[in-house]
């Protein structure tokens, strides 16, 4: 038989090749920017954090530390995935001891941290809310409750808001109430209409005998941490039990204690019919998403329980994670605690906000979930990237191009949130003087007459605005000069 021998072109294996005293992530950290543009997506070069080549490298607490050594105030928290903060001991040890037991599950045989962590959740949860489903994420929880609705009620239209974000599956992105998320990814699920958030008559008004649900977030995270008015869920309750209608709440981003309570809902005494919960659940450690509802509702999953279902959900790492952080946040009294630093916030903001009339335009939230609306995007930007320089995380609001979310582990201290605020009101006054850089809208807000700009031979200009690309970044006079104001303006004894 005859052999043909062929060249092929090869491709160069990736392996972790170290040199002694080199640990696996540092080496992996070493490398971490190229393949992230070369291997996930051309993008992580534009991030600030790319173009300062900030790879996160170890975390702890309230903590974020980079590759270089600088460390970072996380007022951001993974989007809301940090309550009990990073890598909290108590949730780390219990997914350590899981790995010794059981790590997956084999789908076949009771999993008792899965059944242990819903009955942990039937009894924290609003009313009566006994029955969980655990997937993985909170597009998946969002995903099960409309099915669920849909099954239930025989029924195919939900009502959702305007400004709403619910996930970007083709169900939780069809609930979505914003046309830059939806439009690329159209035709869509049929049966979805927007109302304005905060406005329960324009909910009872789109409600048809087709309606099977209303989904709403108690307070609306990526629309730019929008609070509707006092009394707004309670009327929606009212209204979609007069009509018959499921109401679900999205708490992915309000639950486990972040507005200070464990739930938003219970602010105003509120029972959803079905509650999704995901972000912080897995306690900073592991993914989980989860929806819960009340038997009633429950039953009709009876005749074919795996008519949804999820092969790593409910996964036994997963939930010892969970319910690690479920007893965290009762032990420490985490949501008492987001209420009390939450109040500090705001007041210290609110103080900044009457100083900076012109600058700052809203701050609002509850608990440790706060939007901090400035006069421009091109201002919050500045100062987004700045705070980034002096070591505070924050970012912005898909929704809300204006507004930055703040929201930090919640057990972050009254000191901590002092220097955020101070080190925010330390931007504004060199943005306002001059000191770093001269961006137009800046002037224009601040009242200021419009300067010629001075010639940039002998002098780097502060460029504050998202970097454009990452290979330009890291050689540009902006970058340079950012790192050098960050050094000079912020000791590490500040922190």
């Amino acid at each position: 038989m005859a052999v043909y021998k062929r060249e092929f072109q090869r491709k160069r294996f990736p392996v972790v090749e170290k040199t002694a005293g080199v640990t696996n992530y540092e080496k992996l950290a070493e490398n971490a920017l190229a393949n992230s543009i070369n291997h996930l997506n051309t993008a992580y070069g534009q991030k600030l954090s790319g173009a300062e080549g900030a790879v996160e490298f170890r975390d702890e607490g309230v903590y974020t530390y980079d590759n270089q050594g600088r460390r970072y105030l996380d007022c951001l928290g993974g989007y809301g995935i940090f309550n009990v903060g990073h890598r909290h001991p108590k949730v780390v040890n219990a997914v350590k001891a899981q790995l010794d037991q059981v790590a997956l599950h084999s789908q076949e045989l009771i999993n008792p941290w899965a059944a242990h962590l819903a009955s942990q959740l039937a009894a924290i949860a609003p009313g009566d809310l006994q029955y969980c489903f655990f997937g993985n994420s909170g597009s998946e929880a969002v995903e099960g409750a409309i099915k669920l609705a849909r099954l239930y009620t025989g029924k195919t239209e939900i009502i959702s808001t305007k400004n709403a974000y619910h996930g970007v599956s083709m169900g939780a992105l069809s609930a979505t109430g914003r046309d830059v998320f939806r439009k690329p990814f159209e035709p869509l699920l049929n049966g979805f209409v927007h109302v304005p958030f905060g406005d329960a008559q324009a909910i009872e008004a789109a409600i048809n005998e087709n309606t099977a649900a209303v989904i709403l977030e108690p307070i609306q995270g990526e629309g730019g941490i929008n609070v509707p008015p006092a009394g707004y869920l309670r009327k929606v309750r009212e209204i979609t039990r007069k009509k018959g209608v499921l109401l679900i709440l999205d708490e992915v981003q309000t639950g486990m204690g972040r507005t200070g309570r464990m739930f938003a809902c219970e602010h105003e005494g509120v029972v959803p019919d079905i509650l999704c919960l995901a972000k912080a659940l897995g306690g900073g450690v592991m993914p989980i998403g989860c929806f819960m509802a009340s038997a009633k509702v429950w039953k009709v999953l009876e005749p074919n329980p795996t008519i949804h279902n999820s092969t790593f959900g409910g996964n036994p790492l997963a939930c010892s994670a969970a319910s690690a952080c479920v007893e965290v946040l009762l032990e420490e009294h985490l949501p008492a605690r987001a209420a009390v630093m939450g109040n500090h916030f705001n007041n210290r903001l609110n103080e900044l906000k009457e100083r900076y009339p012109e600058q700052i335009a809203d701050v609002r939230g509850r608990g440790l979930l706060i939007g901090l609306e400035f006069t421009s995007k091109e201002l919050r930007e500045a100062v987004q990237v700045e705070l980034f320089h002096r070591g505070v995380l924050v970012a912005g609001t898909l929704n809300a191009n204006r507004t930055f979310r703040i929201e930090p582990p919640l057990i972050i201290t009254e000191s901590q949130i002092n220097f955020m605020v101070d080190t925010l009101e330390g931007i504004l006054k060199d943005l306002l003087s001059g000191e770093i850089g001269e961006i137009e809208e800046v002037k224009q807000i601040s009242g200021k007459k419009k300067r010629e700009k001075k010639s940039s031979v002998g002098k780097a200009e502060r460029k504050l605005a998202p970097v454009k690309s990452g290979a330009a970044a890291k050689n540009s006079k902006s970058a340079k000069s950012s790192k050098k104001s960050a050094k000079g303006k912020n000791s590490r004894s500040e922190r």
